[in-house]
């Protein structure tokens, strides 16, 4: 990995700088390349639905601030790639505690692309990962409005 795609780097992404709902998430960076990044967030009381499950809107949430940065240079290059439509699928349940990760990859790009988040949850004492939801971002990169 370069100096420009580490973690920290990432974690200083413009979509980042002002993106309070992934701070309040409390997302962190894991490993980032340009059209791929790897997310992490613990899943609080407060992300809980009625039934003391994962929200779905967090989910959904989570995956769509890895779906932007995926999509999105680092740098300012003029444009801005946004959400054009997704689709979720909820396979699991995930609960307070678990630790969520999400993988993204632009699997096309350009004016339209298309990105795959895959999200995991890990329960303390689980010794591996199960996957909870699928999402399948289309995005269109327009000029920065002014």
């Amino acid at each position: 990995m370069t100096e420009a795609t580490t973690p920290a780097t990432a974690a200083n992404h413009r979509i980042l700088k002002d993106d309070y709902a992934s701070e309040w998430m409390g997302l962190r960076v894991l490993d980032y390349e340009p059209g791929r990044v790897t997310v992490q967030m613990e899943l609080r009381r407060e992300m809980l639905n009625g039934f003391g499950i994962a929200h779905g809107g967090m989910v959904f949430a989570f995956a769509d601030s890895a779906f932007a940065i995926a999509c999105n240079p680092p740098e300012d290059d003029g444009t801005i790639t946004v959400a054009q439509g997704v689709d979720i699928n909820f396979l699991r349940q995930a609960k307070a505690g678990d630790t969520l990760v999400a993988h993204a990859e632009m699997v096309h790009s350009g004016r339209s692309g298309i990105c795959d988040i895959e999200i995991l949850a890990q329960s303390p004492g689980e010794p591996e990962p199960r996957r909870i939801a699928l999402f399948r971002g289309r995005s269109r990169t327009i000029r920065k409005p002014e």
